[in-house]
């Protein structure tokens, strides 16, 4: 029997990313809707299920319930939903706050449940790319990665992300992407620098980004802006042997805003290839990019609640995202580098799951 599904939002991230991805994975089943408007769902989906986001995370008749709502309504959300027997998954950001972010970690444990957070972009073929040329060891040891998710969005949108509130803004919205991928690749942070702008005509909220974590000697720069005209490098990464450049970003978001089907031929394929600059001989060798599948953090999720595998991305990994979130909060508003606030448990389980999972 397949596992039955609610969603609980259908905004761009729930009817774009959740919806597509859902009714592509075998096993699963969307099958309850929560929406405050109704009307835009039936629309898209007159077979199922809608009611309100609140009876959408309690429903009687789901095993799985994926929360996509606003961001300052996952924790309440989910809670309830883990509170009624539930799986859940939760958009990114986890939480809005660290607090909250444990809180729910305790729940999901007390309730013997799945708790995973939706960080689809380690399934990027970007991210695979840097994987793939950071573990083959031709870059030697890796001492400074940087991350771009740059964008050319002039104009600011009549949208929650882009308004004044807890919880907005690009740090909030692209951050979590950005620092997952990084402390998958580095490791935990033990100092996060910052600096957040305004930058837009009328911006409400922080649309320029630029945080430095430290690793160690180690260096990952993480930058996101909305006004970046052409693109920017998505990953520019130097070891000790080389350097190693990935200017295109993954295309499966791109596929999906143009109609392509999850799985359809030529999803997830990626035609720009990484650059690798030998650092003995300045010779370039591009290597050719995997493909993307964002498919596969669905399934694995599947498997988890079944007991087949392990959470793709458990409680421990997302309360480490929301501490280095919090941390570049407090240093950009302080100007001065903030130790991520994690306990010795906290990083030692987030290494047992780091383990785990390789």
């Amino acid at each position: 029997m397949p596992l039955s599904a609610a969603l609980v939002g259908y905004g761009y991230a729930g009817k774009r990313f959740h919806a597509a991805l859902i009714d592509a994975t075998p096993g699963l089943r969307l099958q309850v809707i929560g929406s405050n408007r109704p009307e835009a769902v039936r629309a898209d989906r007159p077979n199922a299920v809608i009611c309100t986001p609140e009876a959408a995370a309690t429903h009687a008749d789901v095993d799985l319930v994926v929360i996509a709502a606003p961001n300052d309504r996952h924790a309440p959300l989910a809670e309830a939903a883990l509170r009624a027997g539930k799986h859940v998954v939760v958009d990114k950001p986890f939480t809005v706050t660290l607090a909250e972010a444990r809180h729910l970690a305790r729940v999901a444990r007390d309730a013997g449940r799945v708790l995973s957070v939706f960080q689809n972009r380690r399934w990027d073929s970007d991210f695979l790319a840097v994987q793939a040329a950071i573990g083959g060891g031709t870059l030697g040891e890796v001492m400074h990665v940087e991350a771009h998710f740059d964008r050319y969005r002039p104009q600011v949108r009549a949208r929650w992300r882009e308004q004044a509130g807890q919880g907005t803004g690009i740090w909030f919205d692209l951050g979590p992407h950005l620092i997952d991928q990084a402390l998958q690749l580095l490791g935990l942070p033990d100092a996060v620098s910052a600096s957040f702008a305004r930058q837009r005509p009328g911006a409400e909220t922080p649309d320029w980004a630029h945080v430095v974590l430290d690793v160690g000697e180690r260096r990952a720069v993480l930058h996101a802006s909305m006004l970046v005209a052409g693109g920017s490098p998505r990953w520019i990464v130097h070891g000790t042997r080389g350097s190693f450049v990935k200017r295109r970003m993954d295309q499966q978001e791109a596929q999906l805003l143009a109609g392509m089907q999850p799985g359809a031929q030529g999803w997830g394929v990626d035609d720009d290839a990484g650059l690798f600059i030998d650092g003995a001989t300045s010779s370039e060798n591009r290597i050719a990019t995997p493909a993307g599948d964002q498919r596969a953090y669905y399934a694995a999720v599947r498997d988890a609640i079944f007991g087949q595998r392990t959470n793709p991305v458990p409680p421990v990994q997302a309360v480490a995202v929301m501490a280095v979130l919090e941390a570049a909060v407090a240093a950009a508003e302080t100007g001065t580098a903030v130790v991520p606030d994690l306990t010795d448990a906290e990083r030692a389980d987030w290494l047992a799951a780091r383990e785990t999972a390789s």
